[in-house]
């Protein structure tokens, strides 16, 4: 296991980002590197605890890991799967698709919005690097508009009521859009963008959109390759 920095090394870190000597800057140097840190640990730990959750892990397994109780493991993380996501790191692009996927659930007479809503969301913005890889892929409107209708069928009546300021994702939506705050942690960006939308469908292998996308030729290693050679592209 690589190690991390020791107390020495930290203490040298902070000093040095806090370009002072004076005890009161570095002091505050020190809570603002040490909340970044915990806030990044607990991202990275709730980024494996869903990879092992989206493979099938059971709670049972994952807090014998932790070395906590099912109870605490589950509260600490299956809780945070239907809490409302927080968007303030979401890019304007990736605001727009979340926006969208909304109307598409409207327009399909859902009073939910699931991952199926949110991948047909990427069409309506056809310069967003997810809906590249999709286009590029081969994977088009029409295709997954198709799949959904399978799996998702339309419903007959429009719903009462579609909540715009607070709507009802369904856990496997909500999960997917916490979770692209963890692709982007991954990635070292400090952005939610469109991209991390798309990665954090592979997450949860049972979800409605990873299904479409497998079946459609894109899996996770692809759907990686295909945004690091954008990603890499746009940095040229």
């Amino acid at each position: 296991m690589t190690p991390g920095p020791d107390l020495q090394q930290l203490i040298t870190t902070i000093k040095a980002d806090a370009g002072s000597d004076d005890e009161l800057e570095q002091l505050a140097t020190a809570a603002t590197t040490i909340s970044e840190l915990t806030s990044t640990g607990d991202a990275a730990l709730g980024f494996f605890v869903d990879r092992a959750r989206g493979a099938g892990k059971s709670w049972v397994e994952i807090s014998a890991v932790l070395g906590v109780s099912k109870q605490a493991a589950h509260k600490r993380f299956a809780d945070s799967w239907t809490a409302k996501p927080a968007f303030d790191r979401y890019t304007k692009r990736t605001q727009a698709v979340v926006k969208a996927a909304a109307d598409v659930a409207r327009g399909r007479n859902h009073d939910f919005i699931g991952t199926e809503h949110l991948l047909l969301a990427f069409f309506t913005q056809p310069q967003a690097l997810a809906t590249q890889v999709l286009v590029d892929k081969g994977i088009t409107e029409q295709s997954v508009h198709e799949a959904v209708d399978v799996l998702s069928p339309a419903g007959l009546t429009a719903p009462k009521s579609l909540d715009a300021g607070n709507p009802p994702y369904t856990r496997r939506a909500a999960h997917v859009l916490q979770g692209a705050v963890g692709e982007a942690l991954t990635l070292g960006h400090n952005y939610v963008g469109t991209e991390h939308l798309l990665l954090s469908f592979y997450r949860d292998s049972a979800g409605i959109a990873t299904k479409i996308l497998q079946d459609q030729g894109l899996d996770e290693s692809a759907a990686w390759t295909a945004l690091r050679a954008l990603l890499e592209e746009a940095s040229k």
